[in-house]
């Protein structure tokens, strides 16, 4: 058991329990918008955490965390949240998941081993990213989602984020943390209307600072890697 308690370290403990304690005062002080947010936004660090051990459990949970996220931004007619988690962010979770654990670095399976972009790939992700944005504006629409513009470059900064994450790239966290503040923007107009999504604006928060972690824990395990 304390071996287990150990696999984190003290600030990585202190993250997870600042981040656990501000969703849960924020979802009491505001009133949330239902235990399924609570549960949501706890998933959602959580998953935050592993995934910056490089641990296969952080796409899981992040799985579990966007078919409930898909509901929540339902509820509020975001549909472009609900489309690029539902459609999009949950099943490249699972096949981050699946790359993740069919490349453990050295057999350890509690880290993926860090990837890299092959060459000319970036212009590949950037005209995916394109098409992507391009094909969910049009459905959107359609769709009268709220708040249209910032919907759709979620939808842009979601794609990048999740093909790194696929990719085992340490900047697929950069790309998550820019997805953040997107959503914090889109969250705060939501707030506007219905104060008790305020709850979420505090999450997303707490997942930028889990998501700037990550990118600096990636490029720490990337340095070890490369030397061991």
């Amino acid at each position: 058991m304390e071996q287990k308690l150990r696999y984190f370290s003290a600030g990585e403990w202190c993250l997870w329990g600042g981040s656990v304690l501000l969703i849960i005062l924020s979802n009491l002080l505001f009133g949330g918008s239902g235990i399924l947010t609570l549960i949501a936004s706890l998933l959602g660090v959580t998953s935050l955490v592993f995934a910056a051990k490089g641990n296969p459990a952080g796409p899981a949970l992040m799985i579990l965390f966007g078919v409930l996220y898909g509901y929540i931004s339902w509820t509020f007619r975001y549909y472009g949240e609900m489309l690029t988690y539902l459609g999009m962010t949950v099943p490249m979770s699972v096949l981050s998941l699946v790359a993740w654990l069919r490349n453990p670095y050295k057999g350890n399976h509690a880290q993926v081993e860090v990837g890299t972009l092959r060459k000319g790939e970036g212009i590949v992700l950037a005209v995916l990213t394109v098409i992507v944005t391009v094909l969910f504006w049009f459905l959107l629409r359609a769709f009268h989602t709220a708040n249209l513009l910032p919907s759709t470059i979620s939808v842009a900064t979601s794609f990048i984020a999740v093909y790194l994450t696929a990719r085992r790239s340490p900047y697929y966290a950069l790309a998550y943390a820019s997805n953040d503040l997107v959503l914090i923007v889109l969250w705060i107009l939501a707030a506007r209307e219905d104060s008790s999504y305020a709850s979420v604006v505090i999450c997303f928060c707490v997942f930028l600072c889990g998501d700037l972690y990550g990118f600096l824990n990636w490029r720490r395990m990337q340095r070890q890697q490369s030397a061991g």
